[in-house]
């Protein structure tokens, strides 16, 4: 909207602040704040900082204005210094937009005047600030029979004060921020959701409804489907429980596609609870494993946004599912599992199971035909180890994998190249099979590289891939922060999505 952010008839109007060195009150009101800043008659500054402000980013001070505006509050979020001659970055304000919705939980309705730059970066700011407000309001409906003391609710409505609310860059900015946050929603959703209510039949039902809803195309292969079609991973890792593994493929087909438009695959783990099967897991912190189907959930949300998005691109997307769990009936160490590409693996550890069902996604997706296959899993504890819990692991096709960092790093999800040693695949080598599914002879060390050198085994040579390791990123356990709340972040909807607008734009 193109009004006046001191004359809102909003429960509170968000500005931002900047820490400024060579100001008296160390502080500078940024851009978008003008009117409300003459309201104050020019004390605003001092003001915020006689109440503690300092401008670090992802501060915020309120202040009851007392008629001074319209709104009954001004919260001040702070940006960090001031950057030379520029507006912040989209990441800036899309952490701060988080960071302020969150604060004023309880608000009806909020209004963000944010510095937004009035050029060609426009609309990527505008919906930076959107996406922000969004994932930064978000609460997980939870199981709580009982009202929480104090607890207030998510602010219900968030506005954005723009220049010209018409100019068309800005429209379709914001049309898709509203498209890509509720994908990321969605993913939080189902990542968040107990593992007894979303196991493998159920999340696989879940994920076919919403995408015939969307109107994509749906596929799902279940134990009997997985069987006759030589799907020797999935069934291998999903038959230790009751609950019987899945495959969903959904289709997005473009009406008009781009000419010379390449197909895009994305591969997606799904295990909706991993205990580690026989080689069990350490029972400390096994309860976050409810999230490792957080790739597929990904994946699937992605395509519910191309639905809606209708970039010129064909999309697929492959949701490998099962619950890996130890009974007299799950795979064991010392199994030889013939894969759906026709590769024999020699399982080493039944903790080793993500590989297992992505072989099978993978080679499906490369069997059915595709240019471009993006796969993403909570795949190994060694990414977390090496990278922690913000950064994503790449390995892949060296082209595709900096394609992936640099969609990373625009829409605020970074990724770091990781490298596919040879003397890594050399220590997989099987005696009695074609691959091993670990490297026994590293044990842990290198743990995120064997998974990469081992999806490579079902990637054909025409096929530029990637495959990115979010075992850290998709899952926060710390205090809200930014646009992160606690449980799912959604990671990497938003890379996902970039990718497909690149290979629109690029080829």
């Amino acid at each position: 909207m193109d009004s006046d952010p001191a004359e809102l008839a909003v429960d509170a109007v968000v500005i931002g602040v900047h820490s400024r060195d060579d100001e008296p009150s160390g502080l500078l009101i940024a851009s978008g704040a003008e009117s409300v800043t003459a309201a104050f008659d020019g004390r605003l500054a001092e003001t915020l900082r006689l109440l503690g402000a300092s401008g670090a980013a992802g501060e915020v001070t309120k202040i009851a204005t007392l008629g001074t505006v319209t709104a009954p509050i001004v919260a001040a979020v702070g940006l960090g210094p001031e950057p030379a001659g520029a507006a912040p970055e989209p990441e800036v304000l899309r952490r701060a937009a988080g960071t302020a919705v969150r604060a004023l939980a309880g608000a009806g309705t909020v209004a963000l005047a944010l510095p937004l730059p009035d050029d060609a970066d426009g609309p990527a700011a505008l919906g930076a600030v959107a996406e922000g407000a969004v994932l930064g309001s978000y609460r997980f409906a939870g199981y709580k029979t009982k009202p929480q003391p104090g607890r207030r609710e998510p602010v219900a409505t968030v506005q954005v004060v723009v220049a010209d609310a018409a100019e068309s860059g800005l429209v379709a900015a914001l049309a898709r921020a509203s498209a890509v946050a509720s994908a990321v929603v969605r993913t939080r959703d189902w990542v968040n959701t107990a593992p007894n209510e979303l196991r493998p039949p159920e999340f696989a039902e879940q994920v076919a409804a919403a995408g015939r809803e969307a109107g994509l195309d749906v596929e799902v292969l279940d134990e009997r489907a997985l069987a006759e079609g030589g799907y020797g991973g999935i069934i291998a890792v999903g038959q230790g429980s009751e609950a019987p593994p899945r495959l969903v493929k959904l289709t997005y087909t473009p009406a008009s596609p781009a000419e010379g438009a390449k197909r895009v695959a994305l591969v997606g783990k799904g295990i909706t609870f991993d205990t580690g099967g026989v080689s069990i897991k350490p029972a400390a912190g096994m309860w976050e494993m409810k999230s490792d189907m957080a790739g597929a959930a990904a994946v699937a949300a992605t395509l519910l946004a191309v639905a809606e998005l209708k970039p010129g691109v064909p999309v697929t997307g492959y949701l490998a599912i099962a619950e890996n769990m130890p009974s007299g009936s799950a795979y064991r160490p010392g199994d030889v599992i013939t894969m759906f590409n026709g590769k024999r693996v020699e399982v080493l550890n039944t903790d080793a199971e993500g590989r297992m069902v992505l072989g099978d996604a993978m080679a499906r997706a490369c069997a059915d035909g595709t240019d471009y296959l993006f796969e993403t899993s909570t795949l190994t504890g060694g990414q977390v180890i090496s990278l922690g819990k913000r950064i994503s692991g790449v390995m892949g096709t060296p082209e595709l994998i900096e394609r992936v960092k640099v969609a990373g790093e625009s829409v605020g999800e970074p990724a770091w190249p990781m490298p596919l040693p040879d003397d890594v695949r050399k220590g997989m080598d099987s005696d009695v099979a074609d691959i091993s599914q670990v490297n026994a002879g590293m044990d842990r060390a290198g743990h995120m590289l064997q998974g990469g050198v081992f999806l490579r085994e079902f990637v054909t040579e025409d096929v530029a891939w990637a495959h990115i390791d979010i075992a850290g990123p998709s899952y926060h356990t710390g205090e809200p922060t930014g646009y992160w709340t606690k449980g799912g972040t959604g990671v990497p909807v938003r890379t996902l999505v970039a990718l497909i607008d690149d290979v629109v734009a690029n080829g």
